[in-house]
């Protein structure tokens, strides 16, 4: 499987860094099923963000059937165009809308999820030697109306049509050479990290880092077909995310590491309330968790105490949020100007003292921490909004992240070496 995004599709030029991908794969004896984005980011002419701003140009409120509708074009254009590429270079290939590849969708139109592949007619044209062109970010419901698949739509369709055919790696092609330590703009130290495990791709994914969906990530972790994020501008060999680090020495960045990464989300804010009789036996928590679902409002970073509740939410819910708890009667705090910063790393389970170095990292830098949370491989900090930076920069110096070395070679667990 190999994923093209639709800044790897703008040009000419970059069509035919693709097509040299897709020959790449077919020279090593490989049968590729390529998916493909809509062309081009807010502007482009086929971009989905210019789509949806034509049709809001006649009519502001658009019917969310009619939207997954005229989003899905997007990529269907996409799709003729790299088949039309590729016959240039002389490879014949075949175009398929998110439907005719099989993808099956529950009605949830805008963020769809995936429900059954059948991949019969991919496989058909695979077997006259073909390349299947497949538009991503969409299907077909078993009514037979379409559904696009919501953020990152175009990686779950290639992570679930590479489970379905049993591929033997699914390569997502993007603008940057794999998954970095951290967002290389902010920490200019950040290292290319040559191997990952699903479970730490998806916590950087959840917690901020937007190199690939998280469904997509689960989506390949639960058929173990291993994912490879790879730059369209280079050979460099990118990030392979597996089940487990290689054993090989030389073949992982350090076989004992503690932290794998760090992730981040800006805008922020804070909610505190006070309890003056305990939440369980008054029934509050109850009362302001269920009031905070009704109103459509996801929370995050929950901590509960018979006295206390503190949670956070994006800034671009703090009036609605407000309002909530206005009419809960309780007494509470709020503040924006947050943000959270977390460790991510499979390492850290079960070790002592992985927090006691998080409150170091940033005790040095001077940083104040205002709330923690944490999991089996990420523990988060909030933090404010202008120490995000100096925060991160911190903790990946203190969990020896600057001083990462980069595998040199990679890891054949393929079967063939991906080129």
């Amino acid at each position: 499987m190999q994923k093209f995004g639709g800044t790897s599709l703008a040009t000419a030029e970059l069509r035919g860094k693709a097509v040299a991908r897709i020959k790449e794969a077919l020279d090593c004896g490989y049968h590729p099923v390529v998916v493909v984005s809509a062309m081009g980011r807010y502007g482009a002419p086929y971009a989905t963000d210019t789509l949806l701003a034509l049709a809001r140009e006649i009519y502001p409120e658009i019917n969310p059937r009619e939207q997954d509708l005229l989003l899905s074009c997007g990529e269907l254009i996409s799709t003729v165009i790299m088949v039309q590429t590729l016959r240039l270079h002389g490879v014949e290939a075949r175009a398929f809308a998110g439907g005719m590849a099989g993808i099956i969708t529950d009605s949830n139109f805008g963020d769809a999820h995936i429900i059954e592949v059948n991949p019969e007619k991919i496989i058909n044209c695979l077997q006259q030697k073909q390349v299947a062109v497949v538009a991503g970010f969409q299907g077909l419901t078993q009514e037979g109306e379409v559904t696009t698949l919501g953020r990152g739509g175009s990686d779950t369709t290639a992570a679930a049509l590479g489970v379905a055919l049993a591929a033997e790696v699914v390569e997502i092609y993007t603008d940057v050479n794999g998954v970095m330590t951290t967002d290389p703009n902010l920490v200019p130290e950040a290292k290319l990290l040559k191997v990952m495990t699903y479970e730490e791709v998806c916590e950087m994914a959840h917690l901020g880092a937007k190199v690939i969906h998280p469904r997509a990530v689960e989506i390949a972790m639960r058929g173990r077909i291993p994912l490879k994020i790879r730059s369209i501008y280079s050979d460099q060999e990118g990030t392979l995310i597996t089940d487990v680090y290689p054993t090989r020495p030389g073949l992982e960045l350090k076989s004992d590491r503690m932290v794998t990464g760090l992730a981040h989300i800006p805008d922020l804010a804070q909610f505190d309330l006070a309890c003056p009789e305990d939440v369980n036996a008054s029934g509050k928590a109850l009362e302001v968790f269920t009031s905070l679902a009704e109103a459509g409002i996801s929370i995050d970073m929950i901590q509960v105490t018979p006295e206390q509740i503190v949670f956070t939410v994006s800034e671009s819910l703090y009036d609605r949020t407000f309002s909530v708890l206005e009419k809960t009667g309780l007494p509470f705090k709020a503040a924006k100007g947050f943000a959270k910063v977390a460790i991510v790393g499979a390492g850290i389970r079960g070790v002592p003292g992985v927090m006691a170095r998080v409150v170091e990292g940033l005790y040095k830098a001077r940083v104040p921490l205002f709330q923690t949370a944490d999991s089996h491989t990420n523990i988060a900090c909030l933090v404010k909004k202008e120490d995000m930076i100096k925060a991160l920069r911190a903790l990946h110096e203190e969990f020896g992240l600057d001083d990462l070395k980069e595998g040199s070679e990679e890891p054949n667990i393929l079967g063939k070496q991906i080129p």
